[in-house]
């Protein structure tokens, strides 16, 4: 399965290329090109000790071809800013869950395994960008990491954070199916691909059917996972306005709610409202966190770190 989020823009006005013909050295110690003796650096080890051997999640923020989308042109991802939206990805999604179910053993058992980071938006014909997208339950990969606002949580939420919620949503059903009847509130309702075109990709005519958002509107699985991420990634005060100006479609997301929340707390001991609690109180704490510090106890730093 391959999820994207597209955010649209009225157009992409000049598109330039700069060519030139000298070359520079490159310090491979932070370079953001991949080469197959680039050297280890201090967000190399961070990485290890604080994704790999607890989660076993590999983040590649170095350009590789191979995990790239070759659908588009794409720029490699700045050092800095990787730093940056990796250490606010770990505190407002895995560690969230982290703290909801008392130990990482939950995350690294089912989070995926890979998250792929690329510098610029996967920009496409129609002048839309793509900001992320996940596949298969194995990788999530995020674009225009270059542009992103540390100081941002809300619009980092609703680029990045809401997509990694959502994909993890999946491999859950996945792993242990939802209830059938699910489906069947809206049925025939659900649009396909053509849902953004049905719904002039408009969320608020979406929910006045019955949808969360209007990528709800595809089908069955993505209507679940879409309640699930929208939930605990947006405040009670923007639920309670959802279902106050939804009309008819406010009942409809309530019965589906009902089965989510059912869902999560008897199959994974999960309780949405708690979770909710623990991201929202998260995003006012990230605003402290130093997103920039890449410290690694001395006496926990091995001596030998393989890099892919």
């Amino acid at each position: 399965m391959k999820l994207k989020y597209i955010f649209c823009a009225a157009c992409l006005a000049t598109a330039m290329v700069f060519t030139s013909c000298e070359k520079d050295e490159i310090d491979r110690s932070t370079s953001v090109i991949i080469d197959s003796d680039h050297v280890e650096n201090d967000f190399d080890r961070w990485l290890y000790h604080e994704l790999v051997l607890p989660y076993n999640i590999e983040v590649k923020y170095r350009y590789e071809d191979i995990e790239s989308d070759m659908d588009y042109q794409l720029v490699p991802a700045d050092y800095q800013k990787s730093v940056q939206l990796t250490h606010l990805m770990k505190y407002l999604c895995l560690e969230a869950y982290d703290e909801i179910t008392g130990s990482k053993d939950f995350m690294r058992s089912y989070f995926p395994k890979m998250i792929v980071m690329t510098g610029s938006a996967a920009w496409q014909n129609n002048g839309s960008r793509v900001l992320g997208q996940a596949e298969g339950g194995r990788k999530i990969t995020l674009f225009e990491v270059n542009e992103m606002d540390p100081t941002n949580i809300a619009l980092l939420t609703e680029q990045y954070f809401h997509t990694i919620h959502h994909e993890f949503a999946h491999i859950l059903h996945q792993t242990i199916p939802y209830d059938p009847s699910f489906d069947q509130i809206s049925g025939s309702m659900y649009r396909g691909d053509n849902c953004f075109d049905y719904y002039s990709n408009s969320d608020a005519l979406a929910q006045q059917d019955g949808f969360i958002t209007a990528y709800a509107a595809t089908e069955g699985a993505e209507d679940f996972v879409e309640i699930i991420s929208m939930y605990v990634t947006n405040t009670p005060e923007y639920w309670e306005n959802v279902m106050a100006t939804a009309g008819d479609g406010a009942d409809i997301i309530e019965r589906k709610f009902d089965i989510v929340f059912d869902y999560m707390n008897d199959t994974w001991n999960i309780n949405l409202n708690t979770l909710r609690d623990i991201v929202q109180r998260r995003s006012v704490e990230a605003e402290d966190l130093d997103v920039d510090d890449l410290t690694v106890p001395s006496d926990e730093k091995p001596e030998e770190i393989p890099l892919s």
